[in-house]
């Protein structure tokens, strides 16, 4: 026998105790994930894109009864859209997009709301398990040494924080797992969210713990990989807030370079003449690529221009060779982020936290519980025809 209200799996709320708790701003958190409009959302429930519109901004509350359609067009559990959990927001000042001219406004919005997502999953581990403290100069949250000051240039700030962080004289051999340990969230989004994947690394300071996107790249490169975490954490340490412009790019980018490479350590190591054999081998040893170290030689004035240019076209034809050709991130544990999966994974033994229990406490689907912590079903998936 139907009831009026039938009892929503998970919970056992019902559509109207989900009516009356419905929280505007997770439609719209909902729908960024999904990289829909507000026209696509209204074609698949059967409203307007204006009652759309009204229920985001909550003028209006969409009716019990479209409550479990709009979860199934979203792809959420229908008691995602009620208030009282935290909810991580931000907008595009909070966050610095390395590509974001050739980037849409769709891809950007589910990019952060990807980003509000992971908050949202650390924020419900760190109430189980105790993170590494938030070591960050020039970070509002930072919990040890907040007082201390990061110069402005970026080649400065970036030695000056090799020395907060003690890290020693020659190569970064562990970037990724080296900021993870001063309290910064580092995460690869899993392949499916397509439209985070096209966004070329991103970081946010919006949020109480720093945050580091690092998109697969097409290239499968832990030298681009490495280059991008440098570059991202330049922006967290330099930029308060995100301009979206060129100037806070190349600074990122110089940051990077002096991070990974820092030219007092680097300068006698290049050679005088281009050698791109040379350069090969000091690659391997940097964790950098051959193409930034020849940048390198150009910046510091050991090529011309006509040189570099020379070189960039050499590199061109070497690119599937070995020593030159792209080396997959999966081939170097210390570039892979870790401190959420295990952060689970202690909550699980210590506390016997599930994926169910962190799903149901998120109104989170399970799988995408899974997704974000790493955990995804690896297997092939048999399709009978």
């Amino acid at each position: 026998m139907k009831t009026e209200n039938p009892t929503i799996p998970g919970l056992g709320e019902t559509p109207k105790a989900v009516w009356e708790g419905f929280h505007p701003p997770r439609l719209t958190q909902a729908r960024h994930l999904a990289g829909m409009t507000k026209k696509d959302v209204a074609q698949g429930v059967g409203v307007s894109p204006a009652a759309v519109g009204q229920y985001e901004t909550g003028s209006s509350r969409p009716r019990p009864e479209l409550l479990p359609r709009l979860a199934e067009v979203l792809d959420v559990p229908v008691e995602f859209f009620l208030a009282g959990r935290p909810l991580g927001k931000l907008d595009t000042t909070m966050a610095h997009f390395r590509s974001l001219r050739s980037t849409s406004g769709a891809q950007r919005n589910k990019a952060l709301g990807f980003a509000g997502q992971v908050w949202e999953l650390t924020y419900a581990l760190e109430k189980r398990v105790q993170l590494p403290l938030v070591d960050l100069p020039g970070f509002a949250g930072g919990e040890v040494h907040p007082g201390t000051e990061i110069p402005r240039d970026p080649a400065e700030a970036a030695r000056a924080l090799r020395a907060h962080w003690g890290a020693p004289k020659g190569p970064v051999r562990h970037l990724v797992r080296l900021m993870e340990a001063r309290g910064i969230v580092v995460v690869v989004p899993p392949e499916a969210d397509q439209a985070t994947s096209k966004i070329d690394a991103f970081a946010s300071c919006g949020l109480p713990r720093p945050l580091i996107i690092l998109t697969p790249n097409r290239a499968d490169d832990v030298y681009r990989h490495r280059f991008s975490a440098a570059h991202e954490l330049g922006h967290l340490v330099l930029h308060s807030s995100s301009t979206g412009d060129m100037q806070q790019e190349r600074e990122a980018n110089t940051f990077a370079a002096e991070f990974l490479t820092p030219r007092d350590e680097i300068h006698p190591l290049l050679p005088r003449r281009m050698d791109l054999a040379r350069l090969a081998n000091i690659s391997r040893t940097w964790g950098v690529s051959v193409k930034s170290l020849v940048y390198r030689c150009r910046e510091l004035g050991l090529s011309s221009d006509a040189t570099t240019s020379r070189a960039y076209q050499k590199l061109n034809t070497l690119s599937n060779l070995p020593g030159f050709c792209p080396e997959p991130v999966s081939g170097y544990p210390g570039e892979q982020p870790i401190m959420l999966t295990q952060a689970f994974e202690l909550a699980s033994a210590d506390q016997g936290l599930t994926v169910r229990r962190l799903a149901r406490e998120l109104a989170w689907k399970e799988a995408r519980v899974s997704e974000l912590l790493g955990m995804s079903d690896t297997r092939p998936v048999l399709r009978l025809v």
